[in-house]
């Protein structure tokens, strides 16, 4: 693959021929756009307007480099190495799940929930984006992140590092019973794997074969396994009147709401995300 010239429009038109294939035309340019904008920190008018500009060989390698790999289906936010999350930047690679924007309505659901929070913990916490954010939100509250993973558990303290927000960072796996989970705790949050393995092949691509399987799915057979055992743990390790905040999949967030209420919580609510779907499981110890 060989650029014809150096200028940016001879780079916006090998983009969009080489990835409106990968990515449909909208989100090709939308890339294109990303690209430039973390490279020379354009926005589009500004990369319409230097079209003609010729780029120097250290200019060119800045947007060239990203090619190969994008057309590899490689997510954007990879390629790049962070996505905007309630206005911090998160780092992330490929061991780690791309932030969601359904997990920033989450958080924003606890941050105008309008309690102080003094203990938290994020299970599951991936890049460490809700317990950053919750974090940076109240500064005085003792957050923790947990996860089964150490490559999550590696860029998320990197990330804390960076925005220097001092969050405990934790290695245990919820599902074994003998993990040793903090107690005492105000509100415990989870954005568990939530993904039925059956609906792996109607992913994007560039799900399925780039972002992390051990944060995505679980067995057709227990879809409600995270939700159930965390709910039976954090019952034993908030403290009473502690909260228990959920995202779930559409498709099974009542049914996670109708479990939670067996298991003895009080004011159980079902909320849903912008587009109307129901997401969001919020309830009391």
């Amino acid at each position: 693959m060989r650029v014809a010239t150096n200028t940016v429009g001879s780079l916006l038109d090998l983009y969009r021929s080489e990835l409106t294939p990968v990515f449909g035309a909208a989100e090709a340019r939308a890339v294109v756009r990303f690209v430039f904008e973390h490279a020379f920190g354009w926005d589009q008018a500004q990369v319409e307007a230097n079209r003609t500009t010729t780029l120097s060989e250290s200019e060119l390698l800045k947007v060239y480099t990203p090619l190969t790999r994008l057309r590899n289906g490689e997510p954007l936010q990879y390629v790049l190495g962070h996505v905007r999350f309630m206005g911090m930047d998160i780092g992330v690679a490929p061991g780690v799940l791309i932030p969601r924007p359904e997990t920033e309505e989450l958080v924003d659901l606890i941050q105008r929930n309008g309690r102080s929070y003094a203990r938290v913990l994020d299970i599951g916490t991936g890049s460490g984006c809700i317990a950053l954010a919750l974090k940076k939100h109240v500064p005085n509250a003792v957050v923790m992140g947990m996860d089964v993973s150490s490559d999550a558990l590696s860029i998320a303290r990197r990330n804390g590092e960076v925005l220097g927000l001092p969050v405990e960072w934790i290695q245990q796996d919820v599902l074994d019973p003998s993990a040793a989970i903090p107690s005492q705790l105000d509100l415990i949050v989870s954005n568990p794997p939530y993904v039925p393995r059956s609906e792996e092949v109607s992913l994007d691509p560039h799900v399925r074969y780039h972002e992390p399987h051990l944060a995505l799915f679980v067995e057709d057979a227990d879809p409600l396994l995270f939700y159930r055992v965390i709910a039976q743990r954090a019952w034993d390790l908030l403290v009473p009147s502690g909260e228990l905040w959920f995202e779930g999949h559409y498709q099974y967030a009542e049914a996670v709401a109708d479990m939670v209420k067996t298991q003895g919580y009080s004011n159980v609510r079902l909320l849903h995300d912008l587009s109307g779907s129901p997401r969001f499981i919020h309830a009391h110890r």
